[in-house]
């Protein structure tokens, strides 16, 4: 049976995949079994095909099935939805070029692409393997297993890049600063050591640890004697600098108490070389700086035990870039977001590519209320990874 793009596009974002895989990756194996391929569903869930000689030039395509909550169910339309819309099922089935929903994008689109250049393409003197993850937009093991287990000489990561050629991308993780004190009595603050009161200058401090002209709380600029100085990586040539943002401050037990511990909760957006293997060391020294010494912290990573995308950057001039931007007209550029490209990167050249966008003039589009995609780019996406797999294998 031919592979038709709108009707397995149609039938993906149909299928809800925010809180369970099972009924999406079904769909998708059948829909392999049904072309004449027999996938394999390795131990953490991920589905995985190869054609081609596995002695030649292997090229990986890999995206997910997964989606962020909540369902939108599908529509077709001739027009985006507005910025204050919701796509909920009522704004069309006909025949436009604009598909909504959730996933339409992120990432059923890039998988409808994908599914497609693997089934229609024929290597020549290679291998091409389609290598589909389950849980990109939680904890990601999938992806980091697969990097782990499969060794091809280029990847080609699908996302919402509006047809463009993402040879970068920052890297992902969060953590938490623990200021640790001594409760006291309100009425006697002086006898303990007030954990949120310390809060301030570490919040300071944590606005300095890209920027040496940050100005800490005394006004003075970050590097002048007496002062921390920076400590991050600096400005990447790709990915600019590096983000780090205290997103949530807890603390206290009690009205009528010093608090003996306060929580900063952070998100870091790293650029290369920095890992989260050496960030958390690296914070750690830079706040104890602005740290009273009758108190102490920790800077520890959020779910440490499940990987992290680290930032990765792919040579411009790779041949794998080259020919897909060839193919597909679009520029070169950094992708917006953390991406299971990452663990793909250290094993070869990596770039990230697909139809949709992750935000357009108007606003949010992906894992947005109102995700789209053209399907007209769904298409185009598919021949580019085509012509690019067919030149290469």
């Amino acid at each position: 049976m031919a592979f038709d793009i709108p009707s397995f596009h149609r039938q993906a974002v149909e299928t809800p995949s925010h809180e369970s895989v099972e009924d999406m990756r079904s769909l998708l194996v059948d829909t392999l079994e049904d072309a004449g391929e027999y996938p394999d569903v390795d131990d953490l869930g991920n589905v995985v095909a190869s054609r081609g000689d596995p002695d030649g030039t292997h090229i990986l395509l890999n995206t997910h099935i997964d989606t962020v909550p909540p369902h939108l169910p599908y529509e077709r339309r001739a027009e985006p939805p507005g910025l204050d819309e919701t796509v909920d099922g009522t704004g069309g089935d006909g025949d436009g070029d604009i598909v909504c929903g959730r996933g339409a994008c992120d990432a059923k689109g890039p998988l409808a692409a994908l599914l497609d250049a693997f089934l229609t393409v024929t290597p020549d003197d290679g291998q091409v393997t389609l290598a589909i993850s389950t849980d990109e937009e939680t904890t990601q093991t999938g992806g980091a297993h697969l990097a782990e287990t499969i060794d091809a000489d280029g990847y080609i990561v699908g996302e919402p890049t509006g047809l463009d050629v993402c040879t970068a991308a920052r890297g992902q993780f969060e953590g938490t600063v623990t200021i640790h004190g001594e409760s006291a009595h309100a009425a006697d603050p002086g006898s303990g050591h007030n954990a949120i009161r310390a809060a301030a200058p570490i919040l300071q401090a944590i606005e300095s640890y890209d920027d040496s002209e940050a100005r800490s709380a005394s006004g003075t600029a970050s590097g002048d004697e007496g002062e921390p100085r920076a400590r991050g990586p600096g400005e990447h040539e790709t990915l600019g600098y590096p983000i780090l943002t205290p997103s949530m401050v807890e603390g206290g037990e009690a009205t009528n108490q010093v608090p003996a511990e306060c929580t900063i909760t952070f998100d870091r957006r790293s650029v290369p070389p920095e890992t989260s293997e050496s960030f958390c060391a690296d914070l750690q020294a830079h706040l104890e700086q602005w740290l009273p010494d009758s108190m102490s912290l920790t800077v520890d990573l959020i779910r440490p035990d499940t990987p992290f995308p680290e930032a990765f950057a792919t040579d411009t001039d790779a041949e794998l870039v080259r020919t897909l931007q060839e193919a597909s007209g679009g520029v070169v550029r950094q992708f917006g977001a953390a991406t299971e490209a990452s663990y793909f990167a250290s094993n070869g050249p990596t770039v990230v590519f697909g139809p949709g966008n992750l935000s357009d003039e108007r606003g949010a589009v992906a894992h947005s209320k109102r995700e789209y995609v053209r399907l007209s780019e769904v298409r185009t996406a598919a021949r580019a990874v085509r012509e690019t797999v067919e030149r290469l294998v």
